[in-house]
């Protein structure tokens, strides 16, 4: 069993929109053996739901969205997960605040052929490009965890 805690700023917009790819993309696959969720780096939005912008990709796409409320990351966390992925540097640097630094932390497209951070869209608006990097790094993760 791997499992991975996909974390951004606020947990509302891109950490949810991954867990809800990730999933997606283990059930299409029939893998039982991988386990997502999501959190923050931040306290701001503890207990909101997804960020509607989000949600709308996501139902562009016909990508069920998980149920979620916001949470934020916690030191036990490292100990729970294999994998704890951030969308940009700066959720790496929280993470690592939280957490400690260490071999688990990851942005989610250092699995893609061309790593970098994924835009926050609550600063963009870009729900559209987020989505696309998100599935990209999901898409590449899946396929690192899985070779066949």
């Amino acid at each position: 069993m791997v499992k991975i805690l996909f974390v951004c700023h606020g947990n509302i917009c891109r950490s949810p929109m991954a867990e809800s790819v990730m999933i997606h993309l283990v059930k299409e696959n029939g893998l039982a053996e991988i386990e997502v969720s999501s959190a923050a780096t931040s306290t701001e939005e503890i207990g909101n739901g997804v960020h509607p912008g989000t949600r709308r990709v996501l139902a562009a796409h016909g990508i069920p969205l998980v149920p979620h409320r916001a949470r934020q990351m916690t030191r036990r966390d490292a100990g729970l997960y294999d994998l704890l992925i951030g969308m940009d540097a700066a959720n790496l640097r929280g993470m690592a605040r939280i957490a400690g630094s260490g071999e688990k932390i990851h942005r989610l497209l250092d699995w893609s052929d061309s790593p970098r951070d994924i835009a926050d869209p609550w600063y963009t608006g870009d729900f559209e490009a987020t989505f696309s990097d998100v599935w990209e790094g999901c898409s590449q993760l899946l396929k690192t965890l899985t070779p066949h």
